[in-house]
């Protein structure tokens, strides 16, 4: 919470979470440059995420790659028969969409929905390294419990 807002409660009588850093899903799973789509995906699988950040050597992001992007090149049978030879960096979105853990959740649903995407990837302090991912699904409840007190 900021310095000087009200603590919203929500229906249950808990406080009701303002920020992305309240929200967000920490420690996500990692894919990391020249990971492979084969390995990409057993780790979405294996998890139960949908997309994956994508880091460089160094810890920064660099990209997302989602399941989306898997279906494409399945779909486009030359792109998945190179599978072991095509890696994340190949096929990930690009710039990732990132917000910082401060922000307010409003910002956060006003993005994805502007952008139409599912996700946002969440940066730390250093505004380089992902802490975690952000769902639409981690918004339902917090955005209804606030609408509806």
């Amino acid at each position: 919470m900021r310095m000087n807002e009200p603590e919203e409660v929500g229906v249950n009588g808990l406080a009701t979470p303002q920020t992305v850093g309240e929200l967000l899903t920490q420690g996500p799973v990692l894919g990391i440059v020249g990971m492979s789509l084969d390995d990409a995906a057993k780790l979405m699988e294996f998890y139960g995420v949908g997309g994956l950040p994508v880091i460089d050597w160094e810890g920064r992001l660099v990209g997302v790659i989602g399941r989306t992007d898997l279906l494409h090149a399945r779909v486009n049978d030359s792109s998945w028969r190179a599978g072991p030879r095509l890696s994340v960096d190949q096929l990930m979105s690009q710039p990732a969409v990132t917000i910082g853990s401060d922000s307010f959740i409003d910002e956060a649903a006003e993005v994805m929905e502007r952008l139409r995407i599912h996700r946002l990837v969440v940066l730390g302090p250093d505004g380089e390294s992902p802490i975690g991912v952000l769902a639409a699904t981690d918004l339902v409840r917090p955005i209804a419990e606030r609408d509806a007190s």
